[in-house]
């Protein structure tokens, strides 16, 4: 009998352990490559002793991974880009609701979800951009300026299967309806110089290399290539100043349906959204950071100040389906 109950002890008190091991332990899915989330993990564990294990993938085979382990989740958390990948998420019924003051009062609610799903992390413009060479800053006003004659076979875009693109239309549809959105698509796959391109990158290439003037992308690829190229004669510029603002997307996380450690989890994402960690995650990936408190790098500042649009970025995924629909209607392939 002593030795049952001295073997039971031992077997509690190795739960017990496993429990506490795992605690500290806290496992993220991520659809951003590792050189841009291992500084944030890394300053976390330094900081706290608690370990980030991440596998990184393409956002739609991990929200199928997270979909197939069902109860018998693996990760904690869901990192991935664009709003309407969230809001996919969401749909998809792998992510659950949770509450944070902290996380309230860090990131303005146009960033999160409305049903508490997921948070913004880092915010990206997506913008005008223009050859230097043959465009003034003065020719360009709006996106939807963009359909009008004068700039008949000079504008470059990135592929319409891209959800960056997607989230665009899905914004124009809820500040114009869907009629004059239709136009508007209609007039810009009517000025395109060329087919479109896969990447961004290759936008502004297009536009260096002449085969175009203008073209719309996301901010951080901007930073890239002209870290890459300083002498790119390619040039930012922040539409609609005078409405709606530049349309902003961002980069989130959502805790998921079965996290094996949900306060961890949490107390994981609540850092991220603080000064320390918004810092270094908006710093290496060329954002702006999604706590309106903290300053983005000297080089993102250096591109100048903004309005942005104030929608809730979730209308990126509310109307996504639509906005998919409309692209294919006028077009952009």
């Amino acid at each position: 009998m002593q030795v049952s109950k001295r073997l039971l002890t031992a077997l509690t008190l190795s739960v017990l352990a496993s429990t506490v091991q795992a605690a500290d332990e806290v496992v993220v899915y991520s659809s951003r490559i590792d050189e841009l989330i291992k500084p944030v993990f890394d300053a976390y564990t330094a900081k706290t002793g608690v370990k980030v294990k991440f596998i990184t993938d393409k956002e739609a085979p991990l929200m199928q991974r997270i979909k197939a382990e069902g109860e018998h989740a693996t990760a904690d958390l869901l990192l991935t880009v664009d709003a309407g990948n969230l809001w996919q998420a969401e749909q998809m019924g792998i992510l659950q609701p949770f509450t944070s003051p902290v996380i309230d009062a860090n990131i303005p609610a146009q960033y999160r979800s409305s049903t508490h799903r997921w948070t913004g992390l880092s915010l990206r413009a997506r913008t005008i951009v223009y050859s230097t060479e043959r465009v003034k800053p003065e020719d360009l006003s709006t996106y939807e300026a963009l359909a009008g004659k004068d700039w008949e076979g000079r504008l470059c875009l990135r592929t319409a299967k891209k959800v960056y693109n997607q989230s665009l239309t899905a914004t124009l549809i809820e500040t114009h309806g869907a009629e004059e959105s239709e136009k508007i698509l209609k007039g810009w796959v009517n000025n395109l110089s060329t087919d479109v391109f896969s990447d961004d990158n290759a936008v502004m290439e297009a536009i260096n290399a002449g085969q175009c003037d203008v073209g719309i992308v996301n901010t951080y690829y901007y930073g890239r290539l002209h870290q890459q190229n300083p002498k790119l004669a390619v040039k930012l510029f922040w539409p609609n100043q005078s409405d709606r603002g530049v349309h902003v997307n961002l980069s989130g996380i959502g805790l998921t349906r079965y996290a094996p450690h949900p306060e961890a989890a949490k107390a994981l994402v609540e850092w991220m959204t603080e000064p320390e960690a918004q810092k270094i995650f908006a710093g290496i990936n060329q954002e702006f950071p999604a706590n309106p408190n903290v300053a983005p790098s000297a080089e993102v500042a250096g591109w100048g100040a903004f309005k942005a649009d104030t929608l809730p970025v979730e209308v990126a995924g509310k109307r996504q389906a639509e906005a998919i629909r409309m692209m294919d209607r006028a077009g952009w392939n």
